[in-house]
């Protein structure tokens, strides 16, 4: 029987921004409740199954209580840390294990980690997070629909989603990670918090869509192109004080003037070295990767990124496949 996956991250919007930028906080009730919904979204199609990433607040139990939804869960059984990983093991064990797609709840951040372990399985992201460029501010109970019908094979296999790039991240050659949306090259020995909000210390940023209307990173990309999320290409900037000054929202309620040296289009198989050295890479608007002194880095743009659904062209297939 089809089952779909739904990794809902109990840690989504409520990073350090909220400190140094205005970013709302996004609480584990109303994930419980867009869970709820997606549920009932699910049931109206068909879809009796769903694997879960289990959490320390128990949000798909929750979401269970009350709700009318006719369906089964079966908690991923990983070891639960309370950290990303959680949701990389989660998406492993549920591309392994014949779930046809997930829903997941949560920002950038949430989605990268998810990907780095789904493979081929087909990903639904809905917006719970800070900085929300890969996920979509969806209405859960259309994107339980959504995910169904594919689940459920009444929309054809990768009729109605596309495949997304991403950037690898390699050492000496060898990947290392990955990012879905930006990598930002932040001038820094530390990890630290994270979060990204000191655009000051940014030399570089690397990314795989930008539009104006975007949040964060790849807003600054926004103010000088458009590149949508299923186009197979890249751009790249170096940031500096002597060029051309565009104004864009770097974090909620955030506003910055950032200087463009230059900026440069990216093929899918391009890679730029990293020089900046001490530094640390910012992956999807958190800091991860240190670079030091006997690493050689670089930023490879990739067009095998997740495969995501997209909720208004599956809903439109749904539709006219059940005109005719």
């Amino acid at each position: 029987m089809a089952a779909v996956g739904i990794i809902a991250n109990p840690v989504s919007g409520k990073d350090i921004r909220r400190l140094v930028a205005h970013g709302s906080v996004f609480d584990n009730q109303e994930k419980v409740r867009m869970v709820r919904r997606a549920l009932m979204g699910l049931s109206a199609v068909g879809v009796r199954q769903v694997a879960y990433m289990p959490d320390y607040y128990a949000i798909l139990e929750r979401a269970m209580r009350g709700c009318t939804a006719k369906i089964k869960l079966t908690a991923a059984p990983v070891p639960i840390q309370g950290h990303q990983g959680d949701s990389t093991r989660s998406a492993r064990w549920m591309a392994q294990n014949d779930v046809r797609c997930a829903l997941v709840l949560g920002g950038d951040g949430t989605c990268r980690a998810v990907a780095k372990g789904a493979g081929e399985m087909p990903l639904l992201p809905l917006s719970t997070g800070t900085n929300n460029v890969f996920p979509g501010m969806i209405e859960a109970t259309v994107a339980g629909m959504a995910a169904g019908l594919t689940a459920m094979g009444k929309v054809a296999a990768q009729q109605g989603m596309f495949r997304s790039c991403r950037l690898d991240i390699l050492n000496h050659g060898q990947m290392i990670d990955q990012a879905l949306v930006d990598v930002a090259v932040y001038r820094d020995r530390f990890i630290a918090s994270r979060a990204v909000w000191d655009i000051e210390k940014v030399s570089q940023i690397f990314l795989t869509r930008c539009r104006p209307e975007s949040i964060g990173l790849s807003a600054i990309g926004g103010q000088l192109t458009t590149i949508e999320p299923h186009a197979p290409s890249g751009l790249r900037l170096q940031l500096g004080n002597a060029g051309q000054k565009i104004t864009a929202a770097i974090a909620p309620g955030l506003i910055a003037e950032v200087g463009i040296a230059n900026h440069r289009s990216m093929a899918v198989g391009d890679a730029a070295r990293i020089d900046d050295c001490p530094s640390v890479l910012a992956l999807d608007g958190e800091r991860e990767v240190t670079i030091t002194q006997n690493d050689q880095i670089s930023v490879r743009l990739s067009d095998q990124g997740p495969w995501v659904i997209d909720v208004a062209k599956t809903m439109a297939i749904a539709r006219d496949g059940s005109v005719k």
